[in-house]
């Protein structure tokens, strides 16, 4: 299969940076697919669930914050806030950060506050349904 070259920056680290056959990325519009050659554009991210596949291995799966992908001549470039392997994902701490961020909604007392506690919440809940879909996914077929 035809590979593109793929580069995915996080705002705290580098996380994957080489070959790559196919990409599906959390949008606005739902999610798209990228393969080699594809046409030059700019996408906003969303949070939710990036696949991407390496040459010869399978599908990896993770969770994404907001971002944008750039892609131009076969070269595509994903700036993300945040990005996470699934073994990265304590459900457990991710349930606790989201009880959290709902409680401090509660308590603001401004709307800068407010907007940062609905960050937190929407990071816990996206992390949450990412790691919940894979662990579904483990068992489909089995």
């Amino acid at each position: 299969m035809n590979t593109f070259s793929l580069n995915i920056l996080a705002a705290d680290r580098p996380f994957y940076k080489g070959p790559c056959e196919s990409l599906i990325v959390p949008s606005l519009d739902g999610q798209h697919g990228i393969l080699a050659n594809h046409c030059n554009m700019i996408i906003a991210v969303e949070p939710g669930t990036l696949i991407y596949r390496p040459p010869g291995e399978e599908n990896q799966i993770v969770a994404v914050s907001h971002g944008v992908v750039k892609v131009e001549n076969n070269d595509v470039l994903v700036l993300v806030d945040s990005v996470e392997r699934l073994d990265e994902i304590d459900a457990n701490r991710a349930r606790r950060a989201a009880e959290a961020a709902m409680e401090a909604m509660l308590h603001t007392k401004s709307i800068r506050e407010y907007r940062i506690a609905q960050a937190h919440l929407a990071r816990a809940l996206n992390r949450l349904k990412v790691k919940g879909n894979y662990d579904l996914f483990q068992g489909f077929g089995k």
